[in-house]
């Protein structure tokens, strides 16, 4: 979950644009190739049980990379539950910031992350094992029991199909409409952007419009694999 809704629209609709238009812009890292220096790093920084999640993390990506006859839904259930491990955390309080959005090595190491850490985390796993980006949608919703801004993964089987929700806030993964507590107000990936009334159309944009914020943690993420 993130801060409360109210006040955080404009802003999110900001932070997701900036998404848009710099993951058009760039290709996404793949954690499967995690080198040693970078695993070693970890280990110097955060210990022991931060590297052996990390390698955790980066030999079930390439055991799941090597089945290549494994449904989709092993493959999304895998992404979710390893996430979902880790400690739920205030963004304040883990990283002394109102908003920050960890690298999923970040939030390994320090076994800790909110929505958007979980959501980008499980992203990243899918589409490092060859998932295409267009089965899968991060998604800002309104989380309504809680009256709060919420993150999730949405994973689509077709464009056209209901997707299901992968979450930590109920771990199991359910088709959206099995998740009424949920109010989804836009969603993206690599290769768009998309208002909640329009799923089928993604929103064009300028890629020279791109915001500094997804590109620092795209040169992060770029840079703790090697």
């Amino acid at each position: 979950m993130g801060s409360r809704l109210s006040s955080s629209i404009v802003h999110l609709f900001s932070a997701v644009t900036c998404l848009f238009f710099s993951l058009s812009l760039n290709a996404a890292p793949n954690y499967r190739h995690i080198s040693d220096n970078a695993l070693l790093r970890v280990e110097k920084s955060h210990g022991l049980d931060a590297r052996i999640r990390v390698s955790g993390w980066k030999d079930l990506l390439n055991e799941l990379a090597d089945q290549v006859s494994a449904k989709d839904a092993k493959l999304i259930r895998e992404a979710n539950d390893y996430f979902n491990q880790v400690e739920w955390l205030w963004d304040i309080d883990h990283w002394g910031q109102e908003d920050y959005w960890a690298t999923p090595i970040e939030t390994l190491s320090t076994n800790g992350g909110d929505c958007e850490d979980y959501s980008i985390g499980k992203y990243f796993s899918l589409t490092s094992i060859g998932m295409p980006t267009s089965k899968l949608r991060i998604t800002y919703v309104k989380a309504l029991e809680y009256n709060l801004a919420h993150m999730v993964l949405a994973y689509y089987p077709t464009p056209s199909s209901e997707p299901l929700i992968l979450d930590n806030i109920n771990k199991t993964i359910l088709p959206a409409s099995k998740r009424p507590d949920l109010l989804p107000i836009y969603s993206f990936n690599g290769d768009g952007l998309w208002l909640a009334k329009s799923r089928a159309r993604a929103v064009k944009g300028d890629v020279s419009k791109s915001l500094p914020s997804w590109g620092n943690l795209q040169g992060k993420m770029e840079a703790e694999i090697k």
